[in-house]
């Protein structure tokens, strides 16, 4: 698994994602992948993850966006130099695509402000 990495107003976010093959379906054109996520706090603030936008876009250039709440049902708050950790997966229909998009973040304080989630490929059997 690659990881991509980035970091924002002192926010790590690392992602690994994986061609799940056994939940695919190539003729069917269903290309599952599944991906770890590492969100950690490298500043000196609490912080609370409120909301995530994911861009997913397939080889055709077809787009899709989720956004909403938290991520897989928490609202999760990281103190400094702690890290939250989840997985999750998405479909595609292509061999290949990529996702990209950002979480909403507040301080201890009240400040909002937006963290990058770093672009990551997906490729089908590249494992």
């Amino acid at each position: 698994m690659i990881p991509y990495s980035t970091v924002s107003h002192d926010i790590r976010v690392t992602v690994r994602p994986v061609y799940l093959d056994g939940q695919s379906d190539m003729l069917g054109r269903r290309f599952v992948f599944g991906y770890h996520v590492y969100i950690g706090n490298e500043g000196v603030d609490d912080v609370q993850l409120l909301r995530r936008h994911w861009i997913i876009t397939d080889a055709t250039g077809r787009i899709r966006e989720v956004e909403g709440e938290g991520v897989i049902g928490k609202q999760p708050v990281i103190a400094p130099g702690t890290a939250h950790e989840y997985n999750s997966y998405s479909v595609i229909e292509t061999f290949t695509g990529f996702m990209e998009g950002s979480y909403v973040m507040e301080r201890s304080r009240g400040e909002r402000f937006r963290v990058t989630i770093p672009r990551f490929n997906l490729q089908a059997a590249a494992n």
